[in-house]
């Protein structure tokens, strides 16, 4: 059965061409195919059309509504009946459309609210000829407008990024969050490659992409570090990242149409975290170092105890140099001179070995960091900068370290108000530059050390009574 009575359409739509579908069946066709259900009424309220969605929703057929007058005594209750219809029917005389809610009766007996939008059709003159009606449950259209509320809400007010990524991985939807962190608007950010924003950890994030475009959505967030490029320079953050994939609802077989990745900024937590572990880690260490070298019976082997535990994840090569003669007193404007007591070995690893038992003097050149650090009786830090690998190298070996070095932490041996040398942490090209953390750390385990030396030379003054 038609959606619709054949009378009219034709006219409506222009004549059949031979071979071609009629315009009725092709009305009735569209009719037939929309999501909503849709009715409509002539001037006299007497219903013309009525589509398979209509029918599913009420259970009334084509044949059983067309052709009816209004809803009253069998769409609706007779009680409501007039009330229905005159709110229906007054669309006819007011502009745009009228959006109303009623109770429908189902062909069963039940009751189903819809919410309805209903319009004037007008004829070839130009005046109202009838109203069509779409209707729909209001379950199912409250939920589409929670869905496009939702939508809209993530692009313009989350306290989180969400971008859509279409199937080359490109940007195609930004909000104003995802912006902002990326350092770009809104939409300078579309259709640009992700290597373009990312200076780093865009491998990472692509193969993260490709995944869920292949395979669904993972079962659990994701953390990346990743590193932006942004006007102000490159920052190195931490997002936490969630995907879903994207398919069309139109087609037969699922379709990506690309993925949604949702991301938090959680830089500022991760560092604190990664602080608290480090610190954690240090202070174990520390412990651990002062059990160890209070067994030791010879306090020089004491230092060189602190020494191998605070090397640990900390540097790649430490030394430990003393000040030749006695030690150094406050103010005073004496010469420095260092003699190497201790060293990490420079192959493979192991515990620290001491030296300069011959009594030389390192011969370091003037305003070497080692030297500074015992003259202002502070921690002193260097790097080589970004040089070529062979001027590193040049660099380190210049200043009597090994040849790897590129990083350097100088710390201070004090004990008692007098310098008793200094420990020199290095580290090579793998690792960061020592930070202020770093030089708090150094300096609690120069306090150890300069403590048990200072007990070394005690002892060897009561040996020589």
């Amino acid at each position: 059965m038609s959606a619709s009575r054949r009378s009219g359409a034709t006219d409506e739509l222009g004549p059949d061409e031979p071979g071609e579908p009629g315009g009725s069946d092709l009305l009735a066709a569209l009719l037939d195919g929309m999501d909503a259900a849709l009715c409509a009424f002539d001037a006299d309220g007497v219903v013309t059309h009525w589509n398979r969605e209509a029918e599913r929703i009420l259970g009334w057929t084509a044949a059983e509504a067309v052709g009816r007058h209004g809803f009253a005594g069998w769409a609706v209750r007779t009680a409501d009946a007039e009330e229905v219809q005159a709110r229906l029917m007054s669309a006819m005389r007011a502009p745009g459309r009228q959006v109303h809610e009623f109770a429908l009766v189902i062909k069963g007996g039940g009751r189903v609210l819809v919410r309805t939008q209903s319009a004037a059709v007008r004829g070839p003159d130009g005046k109202p000829a009838g109203v069509y009606c779409a209707f729909s449950e209001v379950h199912a259209q409250i939920d589409l407008e929670r869905s496009i509320a939702l939508s809209e809400a993530l692009f313009e007010d989350a306290s989180w990024g969400v971008v859509l990524v279409d199937a080359d991985l490109r940007p195609a939807v930004v909000n104003a969050h995802a912006a902002r962190t990326l350092g770009v608007g809104r939409t300078a950010v579309l259709g640009r490659p992700l290597g373009e924003l990312l200076a780093q950890g865009v491998e990472e994030l692509e193969a993260a992409l490709t995944h869920v475009l292949a395979e669904g959505a993972p079962p659990a967030p994701a953390e990346m570090w990743v590193t932006v490029r942004t006007p102000e320079g490159e920052k190195r953050r931490c997002w936490r990242s969630g995907f879903v994939r994207l398919a069309s609802p139109l087609a037969e077989e699922p379709v990506p149409l690309g993925v949604g990745w949702l991301f938090e900024d959680v830089t500022e937590a991760k560092q604190g975290e990664q602080e608290a572990s480090l610190l954690r880690f240090r202070t174990n260490q520390l412990h651990r170092a002062a059990r160890a070298a209070a067994e030791c019976e010879d306090p020089v082997e004491a230092a060189t105890v602190h020494l191998d535990f605070a090397l640990a994840g900390f540097a790649d090569h430490a030394l430990v140099d003393r000040v030749a003669g006695a030690p150094r007193a406050e103010g005073e404007e004496r010469s420095v001179r260092l003699v190497r007591l201790a060293v990490t070995p420079a192959g493979a690893p192991g515990p620290s070995l001491l030296t300069g038992a011959a009594g030389l003097p390192v011969r370091y050149p003037e305003g070497h960091p080692a030297l500074r650090c015992v003259e202002r009786a502070g921690t002193v830090r260097a790097d080589a900068g970004p040089a070529a690998a062979e001027r590193t190298r040049e660099w380190a070996l210049e200043r009597q370290w090994p040849g790897d070095a590129v990083h350097a932490l100088c710390a201070v041996l004090r004990s008692r108000g007098r310098t008793l040398g200094v420990v020199t942490f290095l580290r090579g090209a793998g690792r960061s530059r020592f930070e202020r953390s770093d030089a708090a750390y150094a300096e609690d385990v120069a306090a150890r050390i300069a403590t048990v030396l200072d007990l070394a030379e005690a002892v060897r003054g009561r040996s020589g009574e």
